[in-house]
């Protein structure tokens, strides 16, 4: 589990990594990514609902139904993912998770902290769904697990 985003966010951030390897246009069945990446399906499915009420995702029902991106993988940043699952609180919250740390009343890690948080925010504001696609396929680990040649 990650430190500082949900499992629900970590699965988010697979699934659309998976469905940013598969054509654009197409609807790729919610079993067939629950199946490859070895997430709960009522869990991706509860994921993916996030996904297009923040619409970062498409959905269609039926026989040739599923869910596929909504934008250009290019256009959709890290961030936007995050912030759709886990909302924007790591931004602002303590690490340690004490509710009065601040500037003015400082937990120990505060000072270390505010700069690795903005330092983690830089990065998934710039990177793009695309960006860590490409990425990934010089993985072959992670070019096998989410499907991309």
């Amino acid at each position: 589990m990650s430190l500082i985003f949900s499992r629900q966010c970590e699965y988010a951030l697979q699934g659309i990594l998976y469905m940013a390897a598969q054509p654009h246009e197409s609807y790729t069945n919610i079993i067939e990514i629950s199946d490859r990446l070895g997430i709960p399906m009522p869990f991706l499915g509860k994921t993916f609902q996030l996904l297009v009420q923040a619409k970062i995702l498409q959905s269609q029902k039926g026989p040739k139904g599923g869910f596929r991106l909504a934008k250009a993988p290019d256009e959709v940043a890290l961030f936007h993912v995050v912030d759709a699952i886990d909302g924007t609180d790591f931004l602002t919250s303590c690490v340690l998770g004490f509710p009065e740390c601040s500037g003015r009343n400082p937990c120990p890690m505060h000072n270390e902290w505010g700069p690795l948080r903005d330092r983690v925010y830089q990065m998934i504001a710039k990177k793009t769904i695309a960006d860590v696609a490409r990425e990934i396929k010089d993985s072959r680990q992670l070019r096998t697990k989410l499907g991309i040649r």
